[in-house]
């Protein structure tokens, strides 16, 4: 089970470069339901994602390199690139600052999960964290990656 809470970015933090990061790509075969194929560093996984906003099914399977690559060229839609950097926030949470590369430049979003649907409701957000898009499908990595 994935729950989580997503926020737009309007300027990144200053010292972005002294958290660690990964930098990821992916794309999706099928976008209802989710199925996605990532590239994570140099690791490789198929996720399935039930359809729901702050509240998802989620499973991930590992794929070799030879598998993902079969797969990529099967993507509906544009891949997409991003470098995610995870920053420690209070709570023992880590805030995943996603920046995006390629057709999507420019998008900041972050992602904190948490461990119930109680402690995401009550999660109070830093005041450098903008717009909560949780509850917009816009911001779906699935629907980025049919624009244009």
């Amino acid at each position: 089970m994935e729950i989580e809470r997503k926020f737009l970015i309007q300027e990144l933090p200053d010292s972005l470069d002294d958290y660690p990061f990964h930098q990821i790509e992916q794309g999706y075969l099928c976008t209802g339901p989710v199925v996605r194929i990532r590239r994570q560093d140099a690791e490789y996984y198929l996720t399935y994602k039930s359809k729901g906003l702050m509240v998802r099914e989620e499973y991930n399977l590992p794929l070799t390199e030879e598998a993902y690559m079969h797969l990529r060229s099967k993507v509906d839609g544009n891949l997409i690139a991003k470098k995610r950097y995870l920053i420690p926030l209070e709570g023992g949470l880590t805030l995943e600052l996603d920046v995006f590369e390629g057709k999507l430049a420019g998008l900041l979003l972050a992602e904190v999960e948490f461990g119930s649907e109680e402690e995401a409701v009550a999660f109070e957000a830093p005041a450098w964290l903008g717009e909560d898009v949780t509850y917009s499908t816009e911001y779906h990595n699935s629907v980025l990656s049919q624009k244009t």
